[in-house]
């Protein structure tokens, strides 16, 4: 995708209307996601720098996004606090506030972002505005590695507007207690990641997530109204087949709907 046709699409996310009781999304590659929820709109871990690793080029440039109302970043890695985009965004979108783990705010105030724009929550927090409330959902990227007194550097998010409730995971594994703490929410869209994890990636410094199996299995207990699976498509030898997601998801919940598609594409859901 061209700039210019990347500030076209960012255009479209302006414009667009969401349905009535529900909300779009345009998945970016990765873990990125843009969400629309009423007027709303608000990026997720917004992966935009041009790495030469990466295997899905980045849609647009981070100073190319004037419409961002909220800026979500589950954990500080590059992929998902990205400094390149972080840096472009707090300048384009002045009216954008930011929302991170709270070990990780200090990362955020290094890359510009004023304190009075950024927020820091941890797992059972909830922070509110413009039509929305978003709580975090404690994350183990392997370990929670929680800090004493400050909070888990992990978090995945729970987004809700009216009806809708989206759970984007940030990068996590399947934990005991997960289920239950999301069964507190009626969700309307999943983002689940499904690379998996081994020791060899461990060994290199590649932290896990669940596998598609583990993520079909989340999804099939909490029955949302749409499930998307993530994380599989950016780097060589951090990658995994989605379509081993959507066999799994059939063949044991037939019930459950799922999304799998190109970064870029406009998905209305309705709650």
């Amino acid at each position: 995708m061209t700039r210019p046709e990347g500030r076209r699409l960012l255009s479209q996310v302006t414009t667009h209307t969401p349905p009535a009781g529900g909300l779009t999304f345009w998945w970016l590659g990765q873990h990125s996601v843009i969400l629309k929820m009423g007027a709303t709109v608000v990026f997720v871990d917004p992966y935009l720098s041009p790495d030469e690793q990466r295997q899905v080029p980045a849609l647009f440039a981070p100073e190319d996004v004037t419409n961002a109302d909220w800026v979500l970043c589950s954990h500080d890695h590059g992929d998902h606090l990205d400094p390149y985009a972080i840096e472009g965004i707090v300048k384009a979108s002045p009216q954008a506030r930011f929302i991170v783990p709270r070990p990780a705010m200090g990362r955020m105030a290094s890359l510009g972002v004023p304190a009075n724009r950024l927020v820091g929550i941890d797992a059972g927090e909830t922070t509110q505005g413009l039509g929305l409330a978003i709580t975090g959902i404690k994350a183990a990227h392997e370990f929670f590695d929680h800090v004493q007194g400050v909070g888990h550097p992990y978090l995945g998010y729970v987004l809700r507007s009216g009806e809708c409730c989206v759970y984007h995971s940030g990068d996590t594994l399947c934990y005991e207690g997960l289920l239950t703490t999301l069964q507190a929410w009626p969700l309307t869209v999943m983002f689940l990641p499904i690379n998996g994890r081994d020791a060899k990636r461990y060994r290199a410094n590649c932290i896990g997530n669940m596998t598609y199996q583990e993520a079909v299995d989340l999804a099939g207990h909490l029955r949302p109204r749409l499930v998307v699976p993530t994380h599989y498509d950016m780097f060589e030898g951090n990658q995994e087949d989605p379509g081993l997601f959507v066999d799994y998801l059939e063949a044991k919940f037939p019930g459950v709907a799922h999304w799998v598609g190109w970064p870029g594409q406009t998905i209305d859901v309705v709650h």
